[in-house]
């Protein structure tokens, strides 16, 4: 077994316990620095409606309400290019337009284009071997990973054992790869790891002295206009390439609008065109759960001929469309991976191909998206999708579940409280202050302390507060205080600091009763830059008794998904086996209860611990 499975087993194992504090052995410094939401988007893109480039409103309103129904994705935006024009722009609620949102594996595909940069300036070959561009490390490698080349790792066929796995696993990740062992030649086989791409950007500091960012700041943010942004690097300084990318929405239309011209941005060749032409190829086939149409340079294969995605795991997407003229953003929180997913069906019936009918053979019968140059004006179909567009805004959709749902209160009793507001109950729980009896769940869903690196200390209190017309919902973490704001039917924006790195929350409260006439409050907690959701839910035995049962979106399937793909690398079946039978009771059984929905008693504290103070208002 290699010495990253066993940490990573030995992480999984620290969260069955229930434990906190920094779990992993890669040492953590704050980098994530707040959104500043003063910066004007720069070249922005002309707006026109959608009927002057030839797509009909009506059309676009069915496609984000169908966006918007979907239960198994929580949509957070999209944007629509056509020929260089937005014609449209929607923002589902509580998430902004305006606020940069995190990328995922979306930001593979920029790794990528600086790749091209040095191709194109003769500082690097695609032919050229990993380990000799790495002389210092000092690591020889063995005969398979002599033969590792930047182009293995382009398109993910470099074989290399060391995937993402390693990134709890210590702070020297490019001595880690080279030293790993490849799971058979190099070039032959399509297997998706995100250290391929951190590898491309080590090769960039390495061959330049800078890091990705610096690097591509004056070749590609610059001329484009994107400053917004930001992106992690790892403990040695290295920007993470593979992921930890944080960037507005107009922006990534830029770099997919860059790629439909050929690398032209404003009348300037900024990327040869070649390198967009041979980064656009399909050179290995994809496991059709992934996706069905090949892997280029970083870029997935699209199923319209001559399209291609910038794809990020939970719906990160830059749809590229050269045929229509058309680029797609999205960014969502979906309990899907890779393109293969429900979001992109729905793409794709939209704009590639969409079922119009059936044979007398009941086949289906599918025509191929063909917009008209341009449309008549439609005001009716303009004002229906202006109305759409600002119900999806408001915030009101209904929220999913917690763990099956709400209990139904008993026939036959009227509810005690029924018809208060939920100001009123607020009232009522004002200046309450309970302590947990374990400290095994934190502020942050699991999805984002093993991605930031920033793992939590533990809830070990929380309390509710109302003053004026503002309810306050207040966690103690560690040594930090958190402050959050209640919004009843709309949420309210508060900003936290977790071990010094800044987030943007929006929480939205509701209150009902359980089977016992019990008040329960929900708060739904959306981090607004990210793609996940805390949900806490608080059902009060009286006054001094509560259970605060813990949820996250994505949930338990995903991550469950994750972890088994992490127990199947196991080359120690035997430690496996006592992994999943840890205590005798099951990993999933344990990972969910300590871990992904804990449920945690709480007595309440004689007196209020700390007072409110303001959040910051809403960026909107």
């Amino acid at each position: 077994m290699i010495k990253e499975q066993l940490t990573a087993y030995e992480l999984i194992l620290d969260m069955m316990k229930g434990k906190t504090g920094h779990i992993s052995r890669v040492t953590y410094a704050p980098q994530k620095p707040p959104f500043d939401g003063s910066f004007p988007v720069e070249q922005p893109f002309p707006r026109c409606t959608p009927e002057e480039q030839g797509v009909s409103s009506r059309y676009l309103a069915s496609f984000i309400r169908e966006m918007a129904s979907l239960r198994e994705v929580d949509i957070h935006g999209i944007l629509v290019l056509r020929r260089g024009h937005v014609i449209g722009e929607y923002s589902f609620g509580p998430y902004k337009n305006h606020i940069w949102h995190i990328e995922h594996s979306l930001c593979k595909s920029i790794t990528g284009m600086a790749v091209g940069f040095l191709v194109e300036e003769g500082k690097l070959s695609l032919d050229d071997r990993i380990v000799k561009l790495f002389p210092a490390a000092g690591i020889r490698g063995n005969m398979r990973q002599k033969k590792i080349t930047v182009r293995h790792l382009l398109t993910m066929t470099s074989g290399v054992l060391f995937n993402e796995i390693g990134i709890v696993s210590g702070d020297d990740w490019v001595k880690a790869f080279l030293d790993s062992p490849v799971s058979g030649p190099p070039g032959e086989k399509f297997e998706y790891n995100s250290m391929n791409s951190y590898m491309l950007s080590a090769i960039v500091t390495e061959l330049t002295g800078e890091t990705l960012v610096e690097y591509l700041t004056p070749r590609l943010f610059e001329p484009l206009g994107i400053r917004n942004f930001f992106w992690e690097s790892c403990p040695k300084g290295i920007t993470k390439g593979g992921w930890g990318l944080f960037m507005c929405r107009e922006d990534a239309a830029k770099l997919g609008q860059l790629y439909l011209d050929g690398g032209v941005w404003k009348g300037q060749q900024i990327l040869p065109r070649e390198w967009v032409e041979e980064s656009t190829k399909a050179y290995v086939e994809t496991p059709p759960m992934m996706g069905y149409y090949g892997y280029g340079y970083q870029i997935w294969m699209g199923g319209r001929p001559g399209s291609f995605n910038y794809n990020g795991m939970l719906g990160q997407n830059v749809v590229v469309y050269p045929d229509l003229d058309m680029v797609l953003v999205l960014n969502a929180a979906s309990n899907e991976l890779f393109q293969n997913c429900v979001l992109m069906q729905v793409v794709r019936k939209y704009f590639e191909k969409r079922k119009v009918g059936v044979t007398e053979e009941n086949e289906p019968i599918y025509e191929e998206y063909q917009p008209p140059e341009t449309l008549p004006p439609d005001l009716v179909g303009q004002r229906l999708l202006e109305e759409t567009k600002r119900r999806l805004a408001a915030d009101v959709r209904e929220e999913m579940p917690l763990k099956g749902g709400w209990p139904q209160k008993r026939k036959g009793r009227k509810a005690s409280g029924a018809g208060k507001t939920p100001e009123r109950r607020m009232d009522m729980l004002n200046g309450r202050d309970y302590a947990l009896n374990v400290q095994q769940a934190g502020i942050f869903p699991l999805i984002m302390q093993v991605f930031h690196n920033n793992f939590t200390d533990g809830i070990r209190q929380i309390g509710f507060r109302k003053e004026g017309l503002k309810s306050w919902l207040l966690l103690w973490e560690g040594e930090e205080l958190f402050r959050l704001e209640i919004g009843f039917g709309k949420s309210a924006v508060s900003e936290i600091t977790v071990h010094g790195e800044s987030y943007l929350l929006a929480v939205r409260g509701s209150f009902a009763r359980d089977e016992e006439d019990r008040l329960v409050l929900k708060l739904n907690i959306a981090f607004l830059e990210e793609a996940a959701r805390r949900i806490i839910k608080c059902v009060f035995y009286g006054e001094e008794k509560i259970k605060v049962c813990f949820d996250e979106r994505p949930g338990m399937d995903l991550i469950m998904e994750g972890l088994e793909g992490i127990l199947q690398a196991a080359s120690d079946k035997t430690f496996l086996k006592n992994l999943m039978e840890f205590g005798g009771i099951s990993l999933p059984e344990l990972l969910v209860g300590n871990t992904i929905q804990p449920e945690i008693w709480g007595r309440r504290r004689a007196e209020m611990s700390a007072p409110v103070t303001e959040a910051i208002p809403d960026p909107s």
